[in-house]
């Protein structure tokens, strides 16, 4: 393998392990895992949590981490390279990492408007006082179905200003449009040096959201009720483990939490160096991130038992959802803890953190696939590379207006609906055969004794073979067969809508069979030639400069034979 002399590096290689954990450690770790295991029956979702991290999260990452650096470059160029016939993969994922970047810095857009509304006293979601209060507002949690809390107005009526739906697309949030601004700049600031500036904010970014997690946890244990939510967190219901639902909710969160076929930890890895030990790095990500959903789970819950005790209703029954965690249920809970504003502002600067670590990755996926496969054209063009992030940013931004309108909530839950659910496990299946399959688990071991001088163990090797593709296609089967349309709270979209989720689906997982016809278009010989060279790894690099068809030359060897 010969290395590039001139491909960044991390000035230390800490930094890529923080700026690892803060890719994989963002938002939701603090509402969507809690979330799941509030749904699913409290410590019993920790069952299968643990087994998916042991079995399919680390052995992938290990994987992505592995092919990132031997090969020093993005997904487009890594899935080329490991198999041609499924370089649409790489493509693919740089293109959800794209879509998702432009949604997902709305909610960071979100954190900031809370963060700058956290510096009064009194909370101005702690009251029904307020001009953009309704009638049936209540300034107490409830579960009530026609009351509806001081919190939950707030988010709805202030500051989303929302709509019926989305055929009201209503106006622009002029102060949203002004915070998704902010946002985007904060995002280029941190990263358009590159990996040498990235790494440098990760030590901020990465390390103090579990100094706040820490303190809020210190906090909620001492009020009163407390100890029945953690008791709810810990303590299984063991009936629901019969549920295969709960087995995939659980491998599904290990998917999305760390990563997987996202591309950010493949593209961050290419910066190493090229003999580091991948396995450190693997295990310290992928532990330290299902720590911080326990953390987290520990933080939420105990704030769970405080408002059951506050309605004297049992934990069980709080009506609870997956964003209203952050930014309903939990602003509620702030009013009623001592010095409510400054919990506020250290809660939604934690968010601030969490989701920019996880933003920096996505737009360093495009950037990195750009500069792999045009770097000097577009550096001709562009002159600076922090131009070329300059654009890729304002693209983003502008793509995100959208999510600032007073429809602009139907459009996020759409567009993540379809994007992160969806997308995202037809990738994975893709990239685990391209990897695992075709480029073969023999090759990936030889990959790792060259870095590092030492093989994989037979854990990592079986599960490679056997137990990724296997489980991952079970995910894939059972969220088509499970596959419920796009809804917010009571909304229900209509078929346009749903069909323009699919079209956002279509975004990425187009560029699958699209890389494929391709290469199958380019390579030379008859059809089955070209079929049998387009599953050899880097088979596209030994095509000579003039192939006549049916030469008879002779092909590389096959991971795949035919």
């Amino acid at each position: 393998m010969a290395v590039q002399p001139d491909r960044p590096t991390w000035s230390k290689q800490i930094e890529f392990t923080l700026a690892g954990i803060g890719n994989a450690v963002g938002l939701g770790n603090v509402w969507r895992f809690p979330y799941l295991c509030y749904r699913s029956g409290g410590g019993a979702f920790l069952v299968p949590y643990v087994f998916m991290l042991v079995v399919l999260g680390i052995p992938l990452l290990y994987m992505e981490l592995i092919v990132g650096q031997y090969l020093r470059k993005g997904p487009v160029h890594v899935l080329e390279k490991v198999c041609p016939l499924l370089k649409g993969v790489g493509m693919a994922t740089v293109a959800i990492s794209f879509i998702m970047c432009t949604y997902y810095n709305v909610i960071i857009t979100w954190a900031l408007y809370y963060l700058f509304s956290s510096f009064q006293s009194p909370l101005p979601w702690q009251s029904c006082n307020n001009t953009w209060n309704q009638p049936n507002c209540t300034d107490h949690v409830t579960n009530s179905s026609y009351s509806t809390t001081a919190s939950q107005q707030f988010f709805n009526h202030k500051v989303l200003e929302r709509t019926s739906g989305l055929e009201q697309p209503g106006t622009l949030r002029w102060e949203l449009f002004l915070l998704l601004l902010l946002s985007w700049i904060i995002v280029y600031l941190c990263i358009f040096k590159g990996v040498k500036s990235t790494g440098k904010v990760v030590y901020f970014t990465a390390i103090f959201p579990y100094v706040i997690l820490f303190a809020l946890l210190i906090n909620n244990v001492q009020l009163p009720g407390a100890m029945e939510g953690i008791k709810f967190f810990i303590v299984p219901v063991w009936d629901k483990l019969l549920s295969l639902e709960v087995w995939i909710n659980a491998a599904a969160q290990i998917f999305n939490s760390i990563g997987i076929g996202f591309g950010g930890l493949m593209t961050m890895s290419s910066y190493n160096s090229f003999n580091n030990n991948v396995l450190k790095d693997t295990l310290a990500i992928s532990i330290i991130n299902s720590l911080t959903s326990l953390l987290a789970g520990f933080v939420i819950f105990s704030a769970f038992g405080y408002m059951s005790h506050l309605q004297n209703i049992p934990v069980s029954e709080l009506a609870v959802d997956g964003p209203g965690l952050v930014f309903v249920v939990y602003p509620q809970t702030f009013v009623t803890m001592p010095l409510a504003p400054l919990w506020a502002i250290v809660f939604f600067f934690m968010l601030l953190l969490l989701g920019l670590d996880s933003e920096f990755a996505m737009v360093e996926v495009m950037v990195t696939s750009l500069m792999d496969g045009y770097g000097k054209p577009l550096l001709k063009y562009f002159r600076l590379k922090e131009i070329l992030v300059l654009m890729v940013c304002s693209t983003a931004f502008l793509l995100g207006i959208p999510h600032v309108m007073q429809s602009g909530i139907y459009v996020f839950q759409l567009m993540d609906h379809y994007t992160a659910i969806v997308s995202i496990i037809f990738l994975a299946f893709f990239e685990v055969i391209a990897i695992c399959v075709v480029f073969g688990v023999r090759r990936l071991s030889d990959s790792l004794i060259e870095m590092t001088g030492k093989p994989p163990s037979i854990f990592f090797k079986v599960c490679w073979c056997i137990v990724c593709p296997i489980l991952i296609g079970v995910i894939l089967v059972f969220s088509v067969i499970q596959f419920r349309p796009a809804r917010y709270e009571d909304y229900v979209y209509p078929a346009w809508a749903q069909g323009v989720g699919w079209m956002i689906a279509l975004a990425s997982i187009i560029w699958i069979p699209l890389g494929a016809i391709h290469t199958l278009w380019i390579l030379p010989g008859t059809f089955m030639e070209r079929v049998r060279r387009s599953l050899t790894p880097f088979g596209l690099e030994k095509v000579p400069a003039i192939h006549p068809a049916g030469s008879g030359e002779s092909l590389p060897d096959l991971a795949v034979k035919l």
